[in-house]
């Protein structure tokens, strides 16, 4: 079964080191650079795919934007992965698979939901990473949102039921 990580801004700021915001999650779920590299290594040695969302780049270049040190070296860092992404270079997701949930029928879906998600405090940049794992898990992939935030992390699609393959006689 194909494997896919979804990364969100606290994560992906983790593993980029932007200043200010080298670790994330509560104590129990707690993520360093240490833990970002070993899923790494860990997610590329089992193939898994790699997605960036539209959300989290953005959110990402804020905070880098906003770091008070070492801003040219870190947005060189993200435009990296970002370019990766466009070219589909293993293991990254084509960006443009997600165009689909920015088209107008997807953004009016959003329109009439949110404000019910926000008023459970799902920020609009964390509907819409959870829209791009409900995206790849319609795909039959088993989909992990890497995150520090448990509120987002409540919305990672259930992994899917593995059917039993027939024996052949």
């Amino acid at each position: 079964m194909r494997r896919v990580v979804v990364f969100d801004t606290s994560v992906l700021c983790v593993w980029l080191e932007v200043p200010g915001r080298e670790t994330c999650g509560p104590a129990d779920d707690f993520w360093d650079r240490e833990r970002v590299q070993a899923l790494i290594i860990e997610e590329t040695d089992q193939r898994s795919t790699f997605v960036l969302p539209l959300a989290t780049i953005i959110e990402t270049g804020n905070h880098v934007a906003q770091a008070g040190k070492r801003r040219l070296e870190t947005a060189r860092a993200l435009m990296v992965l970002l370019g990766r992404a466009l070219d589909e270079e293993e293991p990254w997701a084509a960006f443009s698979q997600q165009a689909d949930l920015w088209g107008d029928e997807n953004l009016r879906r959003l329109v009439q939901e949110w404000p019910q998600l926000a008023q459970s405090a799902l920020s609009l940049g964390d509907a819409t990473i959870s829209r791009v794992a409900d995206f790849y898990a319609r795909t039959g992939a088993e989909v992990m949102i890497a995150t520090g935030d448990q509120g987002l992390k409540a919305y990672q699609p259930a992994a899917p039921v593995r059917q039993p393959r027939r024996r052949r006689r």
